[in-house]
């Protein structure tokens, strides 16, 4: 299953725009699970440049160490973690947070993750599984749409209504599974039910399945600057058993982890 995950319209060049860098992160990104092998007209679509635009990159690339090619297949090399590692290194809060998330995963017996926001999707930054429950392969780094996912809806609640609904408008909004919800009205209520709440539970909506909550991580003054959520199998746990004997210490995980910040 794909991920569906959206991409940022990037911003007219101008003065402070280096194009040239913005084709570099294109290229970056035309590198995923399903294309880790690509040759330089795959590159070229898969990036829209051109197949001159893209090997100047490719070869920049490699001249830098983050891309080895056989002379037909460019891949990209370990090197390019440094880029991510960078993000998490400069928020040593996940090496402190992971305890707290292997604890709760002991605990309630399922998998956690934190995420955070970014435009119309959830970024994980930290993972602790049990046994894989999902067909889409996550990690670090991974992404998925904010719409339809228990961390996705409880970040958007942080933002006022009228950029909930800008993000929403932005997002490629598919029927996933026969759960999903894709009315925007609909979805802005489920917001503002997490919003209230302060924690979010979406079941079934990503993966036939699949059922997750949520609950905030917030910084000293009150923002929820990510989230962390547990997830399991609904013919496994039901939304009420989820919600009345793993929330608790769900919430309870997140406040400790807030307390970290």
């Amino acid at each position: 299953m794909a991920t569906h995950a959206t991409q940022p319209t990037a911003p007219a060049p101008g003065d402070s725009y280096v194009q040239s860098f913005a084709r570099g992160l294109q290229v970056i990104r035309s590198f995923s699970a399903n294309a880790p092998h690509q040759t330089l007209s795959e590159v070229a679509a898969g990036s829209g440049l051109t197949r001159a635009g893209a090997r100047r990159i490719l070869l920049t690339l490699q001249t830098l160490g983050y891309v080895v090619t056989d002379g037909k297949l460019f891949t990209l090399t370990p090197r390019i973690l440094d880029l991510g590692f960078a993000y998490l290194s400069s928020m040593p809060i996940w090496n402190r947070a992971e305890p707290v998330m292997e604890a709760l995963v002991q605990q309630v017996q399922e998998s956690c993750s934190a995420a955070v926001l970014d435009a119309t999707d959830i970024v994980y930054v930290l993972r602790v599984p049990t046994k894989k429950i999902m067909h889409i392969n996550l990690g670090v780094g991974s992404r998925l749409p904010a719409y339809c996912t228990s961390l996705g809806r409880l970040l958007l609640a942080d933002l006022d209504d009228d950029e909930v609904r800008t993000r929403f408008e932005a997002s490629d909004i598919q029927t996933l599974t026969k759960h999903t919800l894709t009315d925007i009205d609909a979805l802005m209520a489920k917001v503002a039910q997490a919003r209230k709440q302060q924690w979010c539970l979406v079941n079934q909506e990503l993966e036939e399945g699949l059922i997750s909550v949520a609950a905030p991580i917030v910084d000293r003054q009150g923002r929820m600057v990510a989230a962390l959520n547990i997830s399991g199998q609904a013919n496994r746990t039901s939304a009420k058993v989820m919600q009345e004997t793993m929330l608790p210490a769900l919430v309870d995980a997140a406040k400790r982890v807030s307390q970290l910040l």
